[in-house]
């Protein structure tokens, strides 16, 4: 069955939430030009989060159009990129926007929601869980599989879950399933990809592999969390093989994660 879905004009990461911004000042390493474009693997997810009550909406691969950089901003060819929505309260663009690149521990701004940046254990293992379970073949404008939408909506929900929930004792205290922090603190999820998403967040003890994230930062909309891309990527595209090597960067960049919120009539169109 063809499902047509009704496209809406302002696009969420999830509920819009509105605060007085509350900014910290991270040092920018550099600047991209990015718009949010489209998305790749993704499924539908009913979230608690930000003081929103299960809304239903997609959870996978945020893909940008990069178009200039500055400093590190350099390292990202122009192009598409795969990235990571990390924060609930602001809107994704669809205008090309000028975006501080930061370390990861310097995200997200404004920090109104989460009452600061995320810190350097919560980027430590949004970089162990990148390292160990992103998968390349997520990211593109083509189609996917059922396997690559569940387990990369599964990610970003591991993702929202380091980001958006207080730190627990140890790993295996991460529990998609249930908000562990108080107030408009915290996240949880109904999805049947749950089990997956606590598998991947209860395997991060620090001994696997971390990945080289940055954040994309603009206040006022919403922020990325994306990979550096490999050094043999950047020098491939600087000899010219522009047109092979897109195709694979499509699947090689960054993963992202979108969410768009839905109405009553599109989760019973969806679920039809």
């Amino acid at each position: 069955m063809k499902l047509k879905l009704v496209k809406i004009s302002a696009v969420f990461c999830a509920a819009v939430v509105l605060f007085l911004p509350c900014v910290t000042k991270a040092t920018p390493v550099g600047t991209v030009d990015i718009a949010q474009v489209g998305h790749g693997a993704n499924d539908i997810m009913q979230i608690w989060a930000g003081g929103q009550e299960g809304i239903y909406g997609y959870a996978g691969v945020y893909m940008l159009e990069k178009t200039y950089g500055t400093n590190e901003g350099k390292i990202w060819p122009d192009g598409p990129i795969g990235a990571y929505c990390i924060e609930w309260a602001e809107l994704s663009s669809s205008n090309t926007l000028t975006y501080d690149v930061v370390m990861p521990q310097d995200g997200p701004i404004p920090t109104a929601l989460l009452g600061g940046t995320m810190g350097l254990t919560k980027a430590k293992y949004l970089q162990e869980l990148w390292g160990r379970y992103f998968d390349p073949s997520w990211v593109g404008s083509g189609s996917f599989t059922y396997q690559q939408n569940t387990k990369a909506a599964a990610f970003a929900a591991a993702v929202w879950e380091i980001v958006h929930e207080n730190l627990p004792m140890n790993p295996l205290g991460w529990d998609v399933t249930v908000d562990g922090s108080p107030g408009d603190r915290g996240f949880r999820a109904e999805y049947f990809g749950t089990d997956l998403a606590n598998y991947m967040l209860h395997t991060l003890d620090g001994t696997g592999p971390r990945a080289d994230l940055r954040v994309f930062s603009y206040n006022g909309q919403q922020d990325y969390i994306v990979l550096i891309p490999e050094p043999t990527t950047i020098a491939l595209l600087g000899l010219g093989g522009a047109f092979s090597l897109l195709r694979r960067k499509k699947r090689k960049s960054i993963l992202y994660t979108k969410y768009q919120i839905l109405d009553e009539n599109q989760v019973s169109s969806i679920e039809t």
